[in-house]
C-alpha cells in the first residue's frame, strides 16, 4: 500500500508538472527574439504583431529598423566598407510556413536590404540575387537608390589604407606581395603554405542583426541583415558571408522553430549552424542545448572562431549560445513575449 501511495503521489506530480509546462508554453507566444542589444528592433517587431501583422512582416520591419538607424555600424548604409571603400549589404528572410526564402548579397545603392530580400521571395521564383543584378532588381521593384557611403565609412577606409591595409582577408603568405605588409594588388605566391591556424580578427568588424518571430498561431519567420565583414574582398561579385544563406545565417520551420547566427560568417557558413540547430530541436532538444551543440560542432574544428546563435522552438521556448574568445565571453540578445511588458535583454555565458 505504501508503494501504491507513492505511485499516486508521483502521478499527481506528473500531472501538475505537465499542466505547468503547457501553461508556460501557451503564455510565451507570440515571441520576438533578436541578436545583440538592439531594443528598438524588438519593440518594432512586437508593434507589428500587435497591429495584426504577420511573422514575416514583423521580421522585415524589425530588421529594417537596424538598417535605418545603422545599429553599431555593422548593419545598413555607411558601415563596414570593403577594400575599395564601398559599403554593400546582405540580407535574407525565411517564411517557416511555406519554407520560402528571399535573399540578396553584395547589394549596392539600396538601403533596405531586408525589404529587397522579401521582394525576391514574393515576386520571383528565385531564392538568392547577388551584386549588380540584385540592385537593378530592387530599382525595378521601386526601391530608392542612393549612395551608401558616409563620412564615417569613408574615414574607416582611409585609416585602413594608411595602416597598410591591416587587417585584411588575404592569406598573408599565399599572395605576393605579402598581405601582412601591403595593400596589393595581390597575385598568387610561388609557394602555397597551410594557413588554417586561426589568426586574430577584430570581433567588432563583422556582426549581423538576426531576428526570429513566432506569432500567436505558431507561424515562424527568421531574417538577417548586415553590411558584412569590414574590408572584405570586392569585385564584380564580392565576398558574401553567412547572413543571406539559408541554414547558415538563419533558418525557420513553423513545425519546429527557428535559429539565427551572428559572427565570423566565413567560418560559420561551413557548418550551417542555423539549420543544424533547428534539426536538433526537431529531434526534441531544447533551444538552449540546440544552440550550444551547434556552436560546439564548429568549435571542434575552429576553436577560436567568433560567433553566436539564438534559437526558439515553435512553442515559444528560447535559448542562445556563443563561443568564448578573447574579448567575447558573453553574448547579449533581446526577448519580447506575452509575459513581458517590454523588450528585455538576456545574456548568455559563452562556452
Amino acid at each position: 500500500s505504501t508503494v501504491i501511495h507513492k505511485l499516486k503521489i508521483l502521478q499527481r506530480l506528473c500531472v501538475l508538472n505537465t499542466a505547468s509546462q503547457v501553461s508556460v508554453s501557451q503564455a510565451v507566444l507570440p515571441l520576438v527574439i533578436n541578436t545583440w542589444s538592439f531594443k528598438r528592433l524588438a519593440l518594432k517587431a512586437w508593434s507589428v504583431l500587435r497591429s495584426g501583422g504577420s511573422a514575416v512582416d514583423a521580421v522585415v520591419k524589425g530588421c529594417a529598423e537596424c538598417e535605418v538607424y545603422q545599429c553599431d555600424g555593422s548593419v545598413g548604409y555607411g558601415g563596414n566598407p570593403d577594400e575599395t571603400g564601398e559599403t554593400t549589404l546582405d540580407a535574407m528572410i525565411m517564411n517557416g510556413d511555406t519554407m520560402e526564402v528571399g535573399a540578396v548579397g553584395d547589394l549596392r545603392r539600396i538601403r533596405n536590404a531586408i525589404g529587397v530580400a522579401r521582394a525576391v521571395m514574393e515576386h520571383t521564383r528565385h531564392t538568392f540575387l547577388v551584386g549588380e543584378s540584385a540592385s537593378i532588381f530592387a530599382e525595378n521593384m521601386g526601391f530608392t537608390a542612393g549612395d551608401l557611403t558616409t563620412n564615417e565609412s569613408f574615414s574607416i577606409h582611409r585609416q585602413w589604407l594608411n595602416g597598410n591595409c591591416q587587417l585584411n582577408y588575404r592569406k598573408k603568405q599565399n599572395v605576393s606581395p605579402p598581405a601582412s605588409k601591403s595593400c596589393g594588388p595581390y597575385k598568387p605566391s610561388a609557394r602555397f603554405q597551410d594557413e588554417r591556424k586561426d589568426r586574430h580578427i577584430d570581433i567588432h568588424i563583422h556582426d549581423t542583426i538576426g531576428m526570429i518571430v513566432i506569432n500567436q498561431k505558431g507561424h515562424v519567420a527568421a531574417g538577417t541583415s548586415t553590411n558584412g565583414a569590414r574590408h572584405k574582398i570586392p569585385g564584380c561579385r564580392s565576398r558574401v558571408g553567412d547572413s543571406p544563406i539559408a541554414g547558415a545565417g538563419a533558418y525557420a520551420d513553423s513545425t519546429v522553430g527557428g535559429a539565427v547566427a551572428t559572427g565570423n560568417g566565413d567560418i560559420m557558413m561551413r557548418f550551417l549552424p542555423s539549420f543544424f540547430a533547428v534539426e536538433l530541436m526537431r529531434q526534441g532538444m531544447n533551444p538552449a542545448t540546440a544552440c550550444e551543440t551547434a556552436i560546439a560542432r564548429i568549435k571542434e574544428h575552429v576553436p577560436c572562431f567568433f560567433g553566436a546563435l539564438i534559437c526558439a522552438n515553435a512553442t515559444g521556448g528560447y535559448g542562445a549560445a556563443c563561443n568564448k574568445v578573447q574579448g567575447f565571453s558573453q553574448f547579449p540578445f533581446m526577448i519580447y513575449n506575452s509575459e513581458l511588458n517590454s523588450a528585455v535583454q538576456k545574456v548568455v555565458d559563452c562556452i
